[in-house]
């Protein structure tokens, strides 16, 4: 008995040594991913030191961009069909966000590894004032809505409208949270995250975050985790999970005073439809849209359907 338990231990150490190696992903240089993930429109600036990836589509006379910011473990093409709708009347600008996509962690005049909101927020200003941006609409997705909220407070008088989809920022408890972010959070385990991603994990967590599980294609899923790997990304991502504090400054959101939109996803698992409903309560005048059947990325799973009432609020037809 105790020389067939011994064997099979064995035999589970050498597999999961297996499992390990086969899991192995190196960090990529940037100019290796560029090619596939950032033709054009997409363009680097340099923001303060800090080179970003970003995309500045339609007209330039628009005398209020429109400014989207993604979530954790996106990028700005998560916004590629709501651009798609927007740019021909109006000037639309998305981009990688500090720790994500193609720009990478923060270097340059910003500190290293500071991935609180604050200091998010204050790196997308800086950025509008390289591109001579001064009045603007903000929406943003998840972290991205939290950063747009946290913008809107700290600009009231550069912020015409505010777009919230599904966004972060409230204290509210995840109810799904996905299999890669809870090993992140790990003492000890982040840093084998920061050299070992099974493709697998990064599948499992769209899965999560879709409300329609079929709408996670291979191809999808090629994005998500090749920019993953983006050198310096699952390090930063780690400490953004550490150092994200749901609440922590909420008690911003009800001194807000601007025409707000917010959508939501019914199926959200991460953050759920009763988040929306609090943003709304908290935020006068506000509109809430919720799309029963899509979960925490509605602009991504569904662009067709939920740009419409944004492009209402914002006035197009």
């Amino acid at each position: 008995m105790k020389a067939a338990l011994v064997k099979a231990l064995g035999i589970l150490l050498m597999l999961s040594a297996v499992a390990l190696a086969l899991s192995q992903a190196p960090d990529r240089p940037v100019t290796s991913l560029v090619a596939r993930w950032a033709p054009p429109p997409s363009d680097f600036v340099d923001v303060k030191g800090q080179i970003v990836h970003l995309r500045d589509e339609g007209p330039r006379d628009d005398p209020l961009p429109v400014v989207l910011l993604h979530g954790t473990s996106s990028s700005l093409h998560t916004w590629e069909g709501w651009v798609r709708a927007l740019k021909s009347q109006r000037r639309v600008i998305t981009l990688d966000l500090p720790g994500f996509g193609l720009t990478g962690p923060f270097s340059g005049e910003y500190p290293p590894d500071d991935y609180r909101g604050d200091t998010y927020a204050r790196f997308v200003l800086d950025l509008l004032d390289s591109l001579h941006v001064q009045r603007f609409v903000i929406g943003g997705n998840s972290l991205g809505g939290e950063i747009a909220w946290r913008i809107a407070f700290m600009a009231r008088d550069r912020v015409a409208q505010l777009i919230l989809v599904d966004a972060g920022g409230l204290a509210v408890t995840p109810g799904s949270v996905p299999l890669g972010w809870r090993i992140a959070r790990i003492p000890g385990l982040g840093r084998i995250f920061e050299h070992v991603l099974p493709r697998a994990l990064v599948a499992q967590g769209l899965v999560e975050v879709y409300g329609h599980p079929d709408r996670v294609t291979p191809a999808l899923v090629d994005r998500y985790y090749e920019l993953t790997l983006r050198e310096g990304n699952r390090r930063a991502l780690v400490q953004r999970l550490r150092q994200a504090d749901p609440g922590a400054d909420a008690a911003r959101i009800p001194t807000l005073r601007l025409p707000t939109l917010i959508l939501w996803g019914g199926r959200d698992h991460l953050i759920a439809p009763a988040a929306g409903r609090e943003f709304q309560r908290l935020i006068p005048g506000s509109r809430l849209v919720v799309f029963d059947d899509l979960g925490h990325v509605p602009q991504e799973e569904d662009p067709v359907r939920t740009v419409q009432p944004a492009r209402e609020f914002l006035g197009l037809h």
